[in-house]
């Protein structure tokens, strides 16, 4: 069997409904604490005023095989019970972040299942070994695109192009340089653990972020200027909050 990188297993491809109209692809990830499983993506998957999108539920693709990827199912989870809704997202001083957690129920998942999920001890612990220029991850869906045969993700490459720590411009997040698509919003933003740092079961992983959107320049020539490349990914330590029991 070909050996399968669990930072791949992690990720989970987020399709939104609203009843049985399909409405958006997005990109999403496993987070487990103590004994509770959660789907991450951006808060906006969720519901966005803007652009008018409010699915009334979510479908995640489960591999359900671990000797044979190509077997999957679709998950159902509902967005509101009762009228309200059932995920969880965060406020700070510069008002909304742009991180949603859900939780999954483990009673109504397949009896077997192969994926990984980061935990709070995949959250960095030190400002001081991340620094701008660091090489990231992105592991997601970009407009959907994956391996159709194996249901799996596509990794882009990323690097840190604000201070990370320094909130930017007062806000939740910092800057990833990438190349990114629509889709990608909710994906892992991670950093390889170096050797000096203790391993984090079999995910050798940092979660540092949770990718968002990209950015641009308001002022932009759209004939004349390019895009500026540049994107936005909330801190992952919003977790901590969003899964507290």
């Amino acid at each position: 069997m070909p050996i399968i990188e669990p930072l791949l297993l992690t990720a989970a491809r987020v399709s939104t409904f609203e009843q049985q109209t399909l409405l958006t692809n997005a990109s999403g990830f496993f987070f487990e604490r103590d004994t509770r499983l959660f789907l991450v993506t951006s808060r906006h998957v969720m519901a966005d005023e803007p652009s008018k999108h409010f699915p009334d539920r979510l479908e995640i693709e489960l591999h359900t095989d671990p000797d044979n990827m190509a077997k999957s199912i679709g998950f159902s989870i509902p967005l509101y019970r009762d009228g309200k809704g059932l995920w969880r997202q965060g406020l700070d001083t510069a008002g909304e972040i742009d991180v949603a957690v859900i939780e999954i129920e483990r009673p109504a998942l397949p009896a077997t299942l192969a994926y990984r999920a980061f935990t709070p001890e995949h959250l960095y612990r030190r400002l001081d070994q991340i620094e701008v220029g660091s090489s990231l991850l992105m592991v997601g869906f970009p407009l959907g695109f994956h391996d159709t045969l194996h249901h799996m993700p596509v990794a882009r490459h990323a690097v840190i192009a604000s201070s990370f720590g320094l909130r930017f411009q007062g806000e939740g997040y910092f800057l990833t340089d990438a190349r990114t698509h629509r889709g990608t919003s909710g994906a892992p933003v991670v950093m390889r653990i170096t050797g000096r740092e203790p391993a984090r079961n079999d995910l050798p992983w940092m979660l540092l972020g949770v990718h968002s959107a990209r950015l641009d320049v308001g002022t932009r020539d759209l004939k004349l200027d390019e895009a500026l490349g540049l994107n936005c990914a909330w801190y992952a330590d919003i977790l901590l909050t969003l899964t507290e029991a």
